[in-house]
């Protein structure tokens, strides 16, 4: 039995390290890429444990619209709007003309040929390059959620109604005091 010298030593335990190194890298690039494309498949737990707070603050004009400029858009029926609250909270009070997704499917739902979202749907499908889709849901978290999807999605137009069904509920309200 020999043992081997201190430099041979060396070099395989270098050579072991660059090989473990590269393994490993490896490794780790082929599970971030069967996650990513598995993720529409997990979406639904990642949407219950955030990353980031459930707040809004970075919202510019060009991605939330108040709900005069909603009243507005359903007045001209120019508005593709879609709520994506659970079914029992739609079911419970909805914007009139809202379509409902739920945040849990939507990825999906966006993802669909245009003849099996309007089947599904009974709408006609978004575009991507739509001006006019607007996500709402009961505060404005969700649809801001919503929004953030469609735009990794690539539809860079879509906005968020600012405070959500409890602002257009609020302002109804208003109005009939």
């Amino acid at each position: 039995m020999t043992l081997c010298g201190a430099r041979e030593c060396s070099v395989r335990s270098v050579l072991l390290m660059m090989f473990t190194y590269t393994i490993s890298r490896s490794l780790c690039q082929a599970f971030t890429e069967v996650n990513r494309r598995a993720y529409p498949t997990l979406s639904p737990f990642f949407r219950t444990c955030p990353s980031t707070p459930p707040t809004r603050c970075g919202d510019t004009n060009d991605s939330v619209v108040t709900v005069a400029q909603l009243k507005s858009m359903l007045t001209s029926k120019n508005v593709q709007l879609f709520d994506v609250r659970r079914p029992d909270e739609f079911q419970a009070g909805h914007i009139p003309t809202a379509v409902n997704i739920p945040l849990d499917g939507l990825e999906v739902s966006l993802n669909l040929p245009s003849e099996k979202f309007e089947q599904t749907f009974h709408v006609k499908a978004p575009a991507k390059e739509d001006d006019n889709i607007v996500f709402s849901c009961r505060s404005g978290v969700r649809s801001g959620q919503a929004l953030d999807i469609a735009r990794h999605l690539g539809f860079s137009k879509a906005r968020h109604l600012q405070g959500g069904y409890l602002e257009w509920e609020a302002e109804a309200k208003e109005k009939s005091s």
